[in-house]
């Protein structure tokens, strides 16, 4: 049965019998049946009724569970994206489905409720309100209803306080939905919601708020508590993204429609500062009193889990605000004062015993919580100054706060000095020395650890210790004149006791921690020089067994204080110091203590101030064990991190990595073979060998292992993930190579089939392969095409006739400029006829649609070709005429009239002698065609460039060394003819071609006076040539004569 669509296109009709039998197929938990209806489903799902059978399956409660989850689980995979499709759905089914949607209220399976949630937030931002006008005004009565139930009966109801929550989480998703719609009329609809939803939803909550608040130790294992905190804890996430959606709104806008809100959200945020602080009390209050009695049944946990959650959430609500608007959030009423309010409890949780600090929801102090409060203290201390805007630094007590919004900005807060100072001791003291945890971490896994440790710059949100070294960060900066002092003052305290057991050991690792962090702050009042040679060179030598902690952070600090720019890396006992820990291995040391240094290493060496003739000495030690420490590593990540450290090395000692490359080269093969399909270690590999050739320059003996992984790297199925790197690595050896065989094994020529095959078939990597041709050609042209010539052409052809954009196009004729200068025509004039380059160029010629920039390119080509060789050109046109079927003429009058027209495309000097000398190499031949554009064309394109490009030669006492005196081109050449090779070996044969092309060494005047002179030979003599010249215009021809003769 089919049913045409109003638009004529005729659509299959599902039988519903048939759709329950293949989701019952298709939720089975037999492999095969879910195997064999996968792909009916797939078709069912592009028939007309599927969506509203399957919404109709999900809806009704005799189904089995797993068939309605299927149901529900297509719907919501795939008929939201065809919601308003008439195709597959009617307006009756679409007013059928949304009925539906409000009968999963009381539906206690999770999985189809959340499904519903995401349903109905999709379909209400596409149809609400002007579709389904009631979905608002549904929802809140079902809420309202139940919610009268929840407060007013002395028992719990589970199936009310089901659909309560139900539809709360309902409620919660659609604001959701529309706080994302960036559209006039969603934020219209936006608008209209809170206005239905703000006062009520407020009401509901400070209705719930206040029995909550009363609650004892006992009312924790009663249902209705755990309810009352559900509840409530949905109706404040409604009331957040309410807020949340304003916030940017009200500060940005406050003149617009928002601005009837404001006192709401005002009143929201200060009742949510106060109910804060009640509820963090009262669950403090309660875990403790829960402690010591003992209760731990299952609703006693729920409850407090729930509570936990919703204190949570405030915290959450702080954080986005001060996210989205941090200097306004600062002057919120009561803004500071529950932000220090939070670092009270950091404060409070610091002062009392271990324990009650835990990650998890039952600890009195739940990490969580303390990471939200130092991350709001931290972003506030931003915020908070101890100078006045141009006025004198002030102390202000903590107390001392905002009072009234619209004065807020006259009225900053600013920390005393023994508020920052005890905040300083307290990090240091508590937050940021190695915790047991920590150190079993270490122990167990070390590799992983180290890991972890490096990601804390993007994880600092998320653990104590990290996080507190930010907040350390952030006071030192915005109170430096109090921090920097006190730090100072520590240091020297602490650096002259004995450290000899693990407490002393691990506070004085917290104090360096604290240093490293605040380097740029301490650097003017830490002499670094001394500390490193009175103590942390013999502690970096010491062998307690409690050192390498001591160790860790010592490679870690040089590292940071020289990354930070604070002290220059041209110190030897800074090396002395990292390569005695990179090679240590005996007592009070670990591989946490050399990754860590090998980090290190890298940060010092990788510096503006670093000097390789300081570190000669220590390069030796350093390569050995980078590369000995790769080959023991266990983890991808950390193999990675030495292989970036090595790099390092590599590319700033330059030519001296020369006596180490061997033993460098010879680890490669085994690394590379064991990382499988580590593809990001496989391309840092690829990095360590690019820039140990680019150091080593043409004394580079390592085509043995280039050429492996060269190929391997752009083998089917590995070149997605490392081509990129792969051809890095080829350009680089081939820049830097002055042969391309080598005697004891592979050589570069072995990877040209690679680079032929690439050209033709690759569009993705066509400008690299370009690029990398070129490369070959400049090492040896001849070489390449006496071996490659016809493929080679083939392939130019393949890419030129393909779908190459014009960019690549013009790379390949540039590239084909070049093989004509380094190579004799003898071993590209055949290939390039038989390939069809040649027939390309005039087919591009002929092509009204070519463009400019490509022809422009063309008439370089030909010129080229005609400058090496004119009889190869010739011979091209002869032979392209009988392979085109056309008259010769029609060849000689497509490449003349181009010849003439491109000639305003060029631009510089040096093309446009090009194109002179060029058509003068023509005229030589004595061609009709040629001559007959003689008196008009060819005259004026010489006489221009006679007037531009004013040539002299300066005789000397030897002829011989007379250079031609170019007054025309005291500019270099455009960058973009070195292509990148700069610091290469590439580069001077680039300048060395450049040098000896013969538009800079041959003079223009005398090369048209001998072309004139062979072109009257050629065509049988004066008689016959001055027929040609008789025609030019007297005027034009007197001045030629001019130029001519050097007048």
């Amino acid at each position: 049965m089919a049913k045409p669509s109003i638009l004529g296109v005729v659509t299959k009709v599902v039988d519903p019998q048939e759709l329950y039998q293949v989701i019952s197929q298709a939720s089975s938990q037999n492999p095969a049946e879910v195997h064999a209806s996968s792909k009916r489903v797939e078709e069912l799902l592009d028939y007309f009724g599927t969506f509203d059978g399957l919404h109709e399956i999900a809806a009704t409660r005799s189904v089995p569970l797993p068939v309605r989850k299927q149901s529900i689980i297509q719907f919501k995979n795939k008929a939201l994206n065809h919601w308003r499709s008439r195709k597959l759905l009617s307006d009756e089914q679409r007013v059928r489905i949304r009925s539906r949607c409000m009968t999963f209220f009381d539906e206690e399976d999770d999985t189809i409720a959340e499904c519903n949630e995401v349903i109905v937030a999709k379909i209400a931002r596409q149809d609400y309100p002007m579709n389904w006008p009631s979905l608002l005004a549904d929802i809140m009565d079902v809420i309202r209803t139940n919610l009268e139930i929840l407060c007013g009966s002395p028992n719990s109801d589970p199936r009310s306080t089901l659909a309560l929550r139900r539809g709360l989480a309902l409620l919660n998703s659609i604001l959701k939905e529309f706080s994302g719609v960036k559209l006039l009329a969603g934020v219209n609809t936006m608008v209209n919601i809170i206005d239905q939803l703000h006062e009520v939803m407020f009401a509901y909550y400070s209705k719930l708020s206040s029995m909550i608040s009363a609650l004892v130790p006992l009312a924790l294992s009663d249902q209705r508590t755990a309810d009352n905190l559900i509840v409530a804890h949905f109706i404040y996430k409604c009331l957040v993204k309410m807020a949340l959606w304003l916030w940017p709104k009200l500060t940005t806008q406050p003149e617009s429609v928002f601005a009837k809100l404001e006192p709401w959200f005002l009143q929201l945020f200060e009742s949510s500062t106060g109910q804060l602080k009640i509820l963090s009390e009262l669950r403090i209050n309660l875990v403790l009193a829960l402690r010591a009695s003992g209760l731990s049944d299952r609703l006693t946990l729920l409850s407090i889990d729930r509570l936990t959650r919703h204190v949570r959430v405030f915290g959450k609500f702080f954080r986005r605000l001060q996210q989205l608007k941090p200097d306004k959030f600062v002057q919120l009423p009561t803004g500071n004062q529950i932000v220090l309010y939070y670092w009270d409890k950091v404060v409070q949780a610091t002062n009392g015993p271990p324990e009650l600090i835990q990650d998890a929801p039952t600890a009195v102090f739940p990490v969580r919580f303390l990471l939200q409060a130092m991350v709001l203290f931290k972003e506030n201390l931003s915020k908070w100054t101890p100078f006045r805007k141009g006025g004198p630094k002030t102390e202000t007590s903590i107390d001392c706060l905002w009072e009234l919004w619209p004065c807020a900005d006259e009225n900053r807060l600013a920390l005393s000095q023994e508020f920052v100072e005890d905040a300083v001791r307290l990090l240091v003291t508590r937050f940021i020395p190695l915790n047991l945890a920590d150190l079993e971490g270490w122990m167990s896994d070390p590799e992983e650890w180290v890991n972890l440790e490096d990601k804390e710059n993007d994880q600092w949100e998320y653990e104590l210790r990290p996080c507190g070294e930010r907040v350390l960060m952030t006071l030192s900066s915005q109170y430096k004149d109090y921090v920097t002092p006190l730090l100072e003052t520590t240091f020297k305290q602490i650096i002259a006791q004995p450290t000899v057991d693990s407490a002393s050991v691990i506070q004085k690792e917290a104090l360096y921690c604290a240093i490293g962090r605040c380097a740029i702050h301490l650097r003017e009042v830490i002499p670094f020089s001394q500390w490193i040679q009175h103590n942390l060179l013999a502690e970096a030598r010491e062998t307690n067994q409690y050192y390498p902690i001591i160790k860790r952070r010592i490679a870690w600090l040089i590292g940071k204080w020289i990354s930070d720019m604070c002290s220059p890396a041209n110190d030897p006992n800074v090396w002395e110091i990292l390569i005695h820990l990179l090679r240590d291995r005996g007592s009070g040391t670990d591989s946490v203590v050399r990754l860590t240094a090998a980090t290190a290493l890298r940060e010092c060496i990788d510096t503006v101030d670093f000097d390789i003739d300081v570190f000669v000495p220590y390069l030796p030690t350093a390569v050995i064990e980078l590369v000995k420490l790769m080959g023991e590593a266990d983890t991808i990540e950390v193999k990675q991190r030495l292989a970036k450290s090595l790099n390092v090395v590599i590319e700033r000692a330059g030519p001296r990595i020369a006596p180490h490359a061997q033993m460098i080269s010879e680890g490669i093969p085994q690394l590379w073979t064991a990382a499988g399909e580590e593809w990001l270690f496989k391309a840092q590999l690829l990095v360590v060998v690019t820039s140990l050739v680019s150091a080593m320059k043409e004394q580079s003996s390592l085509n043995g292992l280039i050429v492996p992984l060269v190929q391997d790297g752009l083998s089917p199925g590995v070149a997605i993930n490392l081509d990129e790197d792969a051809l890095n690595l080829w350009v680089a050896a081939l820049r830097n190579s002055s042969s391309l065989s080598y005697a004891g094994g592979p050589g570069l020529v072995d990877l040209v089939p690679l680079a032929v095959s690439l050209l033709s078939d690759n569009l993705d990597l066509l400008g690299k392969i370009v690029s990398i041709v070129e490369s070959c050609l400049f090492v040896d042209a001849p070489a390449v095409l006496q071996s490659f010539a016809r493929p080679l052409m083939n392939a130019f052809v393949k890419a030129l006739t393909g779908q190459a954009i014009l960019t690549n196009q013009r790379d390949i004729l540039v590239c084909l400029q070049f093989l004509t200068q380094l190579a004799p025509a003898t071993l590209w004039g055949q290939a390039m006829h038989f390939a069809g380059v040649f027939s390309h160029i005039v087919n591009l010629l002929n092509n009204d649609e070519s463009s400019s920039t490509l022809l422009t390119e063309c008439i370089y080509l030909l010129a080229r070709i005609a400058l090496a060789d004119r009889q190869m050109f010739l011979q091209l046109v002869s032979a392209t005429a009988v392979t085109m079927s056309l008259p010769e003429a029609k060849i000689w009058e497509a490449v003349l009239d181009h010849w003439w027209r491109q000639f305003d495309h060029m631009s510089e000097p040096r093309h446009r002698k090009l194109a002179a000398l060029g058509i003068a190499s023509l005229v030589s031949t004595g061609r009709p065609e040629v001559l007959d554009r003689l008196p008009n064309e060819i005259f004026n394109l010489w006489t221009d460039v006679f007037f531009e490009v004013k040539e002299s030669k300066s005789l000397a006492d030897n002829e011989d060394a007379s250079p031609l005196t170019l007054h025309w081109d005291l500019d270099q050449v455009p960058q973009s003819y070195y292509a990148d090779s700069e610091n290469t070996a590439e580069f001077d044969r680039r300048k060395m071609l450049l040098d000896n092309d013969p538009v800079r060494t041959t003079q223009l005047t005398n090369y048209v006076a001998a072309a004139l002179q062979e072109a009257e030979r050629t065509c049988g003599g004066t008689h016959i040539f001055n027929q040609y010249i008789n025609k030019t215009d007297p005027t034009l021809l007197k001045q030629l004569q001019n130029e001519l003769q050097g007048e």
